[in-house]
C-alpha cells in the first residue's frame, strides 16, 4: 500500500533522543508488534496487559502507524484509571492531525512511567518501507514482534472471523469459485504473505530487536512461548500473578467456517509458494508448514530463489 498521510518535520529530523529513542523523558512505545492477523496478538496483548512490568494503552490495536487512529471500534476503550483517560484524549486529539507526528505519539505512551509498554497493531504488517524506516529511525530501540501463521490456517481463521463480526457478507464456503473471489481481495493478500513482510521488516531493524514466534507455539506450549517473549522484552518471564491464564484464547468461542478437504487443498495449491518460502526464510515451526499439505521441500533450494524473486516482484508491484 502506499502511505497517503504527510509526516511532520518534527518527525523527521528526530533531535534529543533517549533509550528507545524518543524525548528526553523516555516516552514512546518499547516494542511493537505488527503482526500477523488470526496469529496471537489477542493472547499477547492479554498477557503483557496483565503483567505488573508493563503498563499497555487501553486499546489493543492503535493503528497509528497506518491509519491514524481512524477506525470504528466494536467497543468502547478500557477506561480504568486516570492513566487510561489521559491517554484517550491524547489519542483522540492525535489522530485529528492530517500527519504522522512521532513526537506526540511517543508521548501517548507517558503513562507508563518506569514500566515497559508498546503498540500491538497487526495491521502494521501492511506499512512500506518508507514507513518502517522512518518509526525505526525515530525509535532505533524499539523491538519488534512478528506472530507468524501458516498461511493457509490464518487466512480460514481471518474469513471466519470477518464473517462471524459482520465484516464481511457470509458466502458459500463449499464454492471453489467464491473462494477465489476472496482470496483476490487486495487487503486479505497483504496480509498473507508472512515471509515478505518479515523481509521487509528485516530491512530496517536490527537482528537483535526483531523476533519471530509462531502461533503454532501458542498451541503447543503457550507458557514457553510466554516465557521466550517476556524475556526478548526485557519483563520478568517468571512472574505468573497476572490473573490471566496462559492458554486462555477470547476467540475460542468464535465457530469456524466450515473447511472441506477440496477447499483446504486448494487453498494449499494457492499458497504453495508461500509454504515453502516459509520454510525456508523463517524456520521454526514454519519448517513443518509444507509436510501438512503433502508438499516436499527436497529440490527446494533451487526453486525458492525464483519463487522468492516472483513474490517480491508482486509484492512490490502491489505496494
Amino acid at each position: 500500500m502506499r502511505w497517503t498521510w504527510p509526516f511532520n518535520d518534527r518527525a523527521r529530523v528526530g533531535k534529543h533522543k533517549n533509550g528507545n529513542g524518543s524525548g528526553a523523558n523516555g516516552a514512546g512505545p518499547d516494542f511493537l508488534c505488527v503482526g500477523v492477523h488470526k496469529g496471537g496478538t489477542t493472547w499477547l496483548y492479554q498477557q503483557v496487559d496483565s503483567h505488573p512490568d508493563f503498563w499497555m494503552p487501553p486499546l489493543k490495536e492503535l493503528h497509528y502507524l497506518d491509519q491514524l487512529s481512524r477506525v470504528q471500534r466494536s467497543s468502547s476503550p478500557r477506561c480504568r484509571d486516570d492513566r487510561d483517560r489521559r491517554f484517550i484524549e491524547n489519542i483522540n486529539s492525535l489522530s485529528a492531525k492530517p500527519h504522522l507526528d512521532f513526537e506526540h505519539y511517543a508521548q501517548l505512551f507517558e503513562p507508563k512511567g518506569p514500566l515497559l509498554s508498546g503498540d500491538i497493531s497487526p495491521n502494521y504488517s501492511t506499512l512500506n518501507n518508507e514507513v518502517i524506516r522512518r518509526v525505526v529511525r525515530y525509535f532505533p530501540n524499539l523491538k519488534v514482534i512478528f506472530m507468524a501463521r501458516d498461511p493457509v490456517e490464518r487466512l480460514w481463521s481471518h474469513l471466519s472471523m470477518e464473517v462471524h463480526c459482520h465484516q464481511i457478507e457470509a458466502f458459500d464456503a463449499t464454492d471453489i469459485d467464491e473462494i477465489n473471489r476472496q482470496l483476490l481481495r487486495r487487503g486479505l493478500l497483504l496480509r498473507s504473505y508472512p515471509s515478505t513482510i518479515v523481509a521487509r521488516w528485516k530491512r530496517h531493524v536490527h537482528p537483535d530487536r526483531f523476533r519471530i514466534y509462531f502461533f503454532d507455539d501458542l498451541q503447543r506450549n503457550p507458557t514457553e512461548l510466554r516465557r521466550c517473549i517476556l524475556d526478548f522484552l526485557g519483563a520478568d518471564p517468571d512472574n505468573t500473578n497476572n490473573g490471566v491464564p496462559v492458554d486462555y484464547n477470547s476467540w475460542a468461542r468464535m465457530g469456524k467456517l466450515p473447511l472441506t478437504d477440496k477447499v483446504r487443498s486448494h487453498l494449499a495449491q494457492f499458497f504453495k509458494k508461500e509454504l515453502k518460502t516459509c520454510a525456508a526464510r523463517l524456520g521454526g515451526a514454519a519448517r513443518n508448514w509444507p509436510a501438512r499439505y503433502g508438499f516436499s521441500l527436497l529440490l527446494f533450494v533451487w526453486d525458492m530463489l525464483d519463487d522468492s524473486i516472483d513474490l517480491f516482484f508482486w509484492w512490490d508491484w502491489i505496494c
